[in-house]
């Protein structure tokens, strides 16, 4: 019987179906992309299984399982959009930007990104300590963000576009306390400062030490939603810190925050 249905759904089986299969697949890939490399990657991988089970479960007619995964099922679009509210604010902010509809490059939107997973990212760490150094002698307060493989994109239009070569004058210039650019973050990709004065998430942990301040909290926010390095320069202590997954490594001297950022860039 499972076998004459299975022949008849192909027998029906045409160029619309493959069209479905080939739309649903992209949007699925698109999903992936928008949240690879954020503590939300394991949750969508978890509703995907939870839902392909279903599936299955329904095809052998396994009718109590079935019933029991399809209760999941369907309430799995209010499970999404309460679990991925920020990745859908973020997508819906970009659809609806200039750049997303004046883009003609469609295949960046599709494109694999494994060599930049493999290869690790260019970091001019020597700059980057010398920097926050110098900044912690002066008690200069500044939050640096390294990308690796999350998309910043939200974040960086939430600054200023700034566009240089990472050096430590430049990072001293800009975290400067008469600088106009000093208060927000910087972010850097591939060795290059490209935005300051940037925006970022909160961490909403109910925990969170009272002795570290908003900068402190904000390289917590930006870690626990992408796979991005922080690094702050405490304007109280002058101490400098480096936190990743949430997690803060604080209390930095500087041979161990080139450890820490050789590790991490790999």
């Amino acid at each position: 019987m499972h076998l004459t249905k299975l022949y008849i759904l192909f027998i029906h089986f045409g160029i619309t179906d493959a069209i479905d299969i080939l739309l649903v697949a992209i949007i699925l890939y698109l999903l992936y992309n928008m949240v690879k490399g954020t503590s939300a990657v394991n949750i969508f991988i978890g509703l995907a299984l939870i839902y392909v089970v279903w599936i299955v479960t329904k095809a052998f007619e396994l009718k109590l399982l079935s019933s029991l995964m399809g209760k999941f099922v369907n309430v799995g679009v209010i499970a999404i959009m309460v679990v991925f509210q920020q990745e859908i604010r973020k997508f819906l902010l970009y659809i609806g930007s200039n750049e997303f509809i004046r883009s003609r490059n469609w295949r960046n939107i599709l494109k694999f990104n494994i060599n930049k997973a493999e290869e690790g990212i260019e970091l001019d760490v020597d700059e980057l300590i010398t920097a926050c150094f110098n900044m912690s002698e002066t008690k200069t307060g500044a939050l640096i963000i390294i990308s690796r493989k999350s998309d910043l994109k939200f974040y960086i239009n939430s600054g200023e576009k700034v566009d240089s070569a990472l050096t430590s004058r430049m990072l001293e210039n800009i975290f400067f306390k008469n600088s106009p650019l000093h208060d927000g973050a910087v972010i850097i990709i591939n060795n290059r400062i490209v935005a300051a004065r940037c925006v970022l998430p909160v961490t909403e942990k109910e925990n969170f030490p009272a002795n570290y301040g908003m900068r402190h909290r904000a390289a917590v926010g930006i870690t626990e939603t992408t796979d991005a390095i922080a690094i702050s320069v405490s304007e109280q202590t002058g101490a400098v810190s480096l936190t990743t997954h949430g997690e803060i490594n604080a209390g930095l001297t500087r041979e161990k925050l080139r450890f820490l950022l050789e590790k991490n860039i790999r």
